[in-house]
């Protein structure tokens, strides 16, 4: 920051220097009040906060005051142990600074005061205090999903509350804290679900080989009047090969990726007419080597022509309702040529076994072609994919306000 007396000193000097072409030996001389070190600056400032072992109250504002007319306050910036600022405004005549954004809770801080009096000297003044709890307080906790692992390039990241956040500035600051790093680096963002769950994916897939942390900064940060974040375990995933699979469900081919390149071609059959498998990107689920089939399972009653109760090999999940990519040894027959399912896809045991053996969670599978349904973004599995990038941009609470953030927010000039 620039002020007056400064100003006036250095525009003397530059004169000097002009007129008599010396001087800079001039503008070094211990004589100049901003050779001399800082003095104390404490007999001309008050500080709001806590003296001795008493603890702030997280809800009270800090405020730094100068007192008299002797001096002026130039600068003040407030920090947490964790290296978090808290922002604040200081008025233009430097009289008083105050904070803007909440405390956190239960954390330790340093003030940094700095002042200047009327002759340009500077002072200096750094303050120290602890927050405790606030009254009534709720804890906002983050679980991260899915487990620690190896995943596919289509694998979303998940981050689940323990309580409702519904108030878009109370998003915003829930958003802001929840951090997402990826080597190698790449543009993602969150998608609130619902008012307790987030999705996070990059624009386009995850890189293959890729390492993925995602971690929050809420403990002690103020989300609501009664909601403050709480701690939580961060989450490190990686990621294999780009393995996608595109399901044709007109040619009756499935034809199958592995870094862009193709590595195999199966013959498929899909969902027939009434039972059309859904269109759209789905990600691999899970995997189990035997499913018990029911047609029950899926509204068709015991007994009719629609009816089966089958044995399932080599199944690789897709939706939870119950959609897999599995083995049909009774339909090789119309494996190339037609689609005679209630909804999977079958292939020959061999081509299912391979498939199984060779996709794992978070790998991509992506239909085309049927007349089935879309598949939907949220709710059966994770079709975050069917969503373009502007429309899951939508979905932050980032892009709806103009909350600031009291995290990365480090320091305000004097309002003018």
């Amino acid at each position: 920051m620039s002020h007056s007396p400064r100003i006036r000193t250095v525009l003397g000097c530059t004169l000097g220097v002009a007129a008599l072409g010396a001087g800079l030996t001039a503008c070094g001389s211990s004589s100049h009040p901003l050779s001399a070190a800082p003095y104390d600056a404490a007999g001309q400032i008050s500080f709001s906060g806590p003296v001795g072992a008493k603890k702030a109250d997280p809800d009270k504002p800090l405020e730094v005051t100068a007192q008299g007319d002797e001096a002026r306050i130039t600068d003040v910036t407030a920090t947490d142990a964790m290296g978090r600022y808290v922002a604040g405004e200081l008025t233009a005549d430097g009289h008083r600074w105050h904070s803007t954004a909440p405390l956190a809770a239960e954390a330790q801080y340093t003030v940094r005061v700095s002042t200047e009096d009327e002759d340009g000297a500077q002072g200096r003044k750094v303050l120290t205090f602890e927050t405790g709890n606030p009254s009534k307080e709720k804890a906002l906790k983050v679980t991260f999903g899915p487990d620690a692992g190896k995943y596919g390039v289509g694998q979303p990241l998940v981050a689940e509350l323990n309580k409702p956040v519904k108030d878009e500035k109370a998003r915003a600051i829930v958003e802001r804290a929840l951090k997402v790093d990826s080597k190698p680096a790449v543009d993602g963002s969150w998608y609130w679900v619902d008012s307790k769950e987030l999705h996070y994916r990059p624009k386009e897939y995850w890189p293959a080989h890729a390492t993925i942390t995602a971690r929050s900064n809420l403990q002690g940060i103020k989300v609501t009047d009664r909601l403050w974040g709480g701690a939580s375990k961060p989450l490190t995933i990686t990621t294999g090969d780009k393995m996608v699979a595109i399901t044709d469900a007109g040619s009756h081919y499935m034809t199958v990726y592995r870094n862009g390149e193709e590595i195999n071609s199966i013959p498929i059959t899909t969902g027939k007419p009434g039972f059309e498998t859904r269109n759209g990107t789905k990600v691999v689920l899970g995997q189990e080597y035997y499913v018990r089939m029911r047609g029950t399972s899926i509204g068709i009653s015991e007994g009719s022509s629609d009816s089966y109760d089958l044995p399932v090999y080599y199944a690789t999940r897709v939706t939870w309702s119950g959609e897999y990519v599995h083995a049909a040894p009774w339909s090789t027959g119309s494996q190339g040529a037609a689609n005679v399912s209630h909804g999977c896809t079958g292939m020959s045991t061999g081509n299912a076994e391979w498939f199984f053996d060779t996709f794992r969670k978070g790998d991509v599978v992506k239909v085309v072609n049927s007349y089935g349904d879309d598949m939907d973004p949220f709710g059966n599995g994770f079709g975050d994919w069917n969503l373009g990038w502007k429309e899951w941009g939508k979905g932050s609470a980032l892009n709806t306000t103009d909350t600031p953030d009291p995290v990365r927010q480090a320091r305000l000039s004097p309002e003018l």
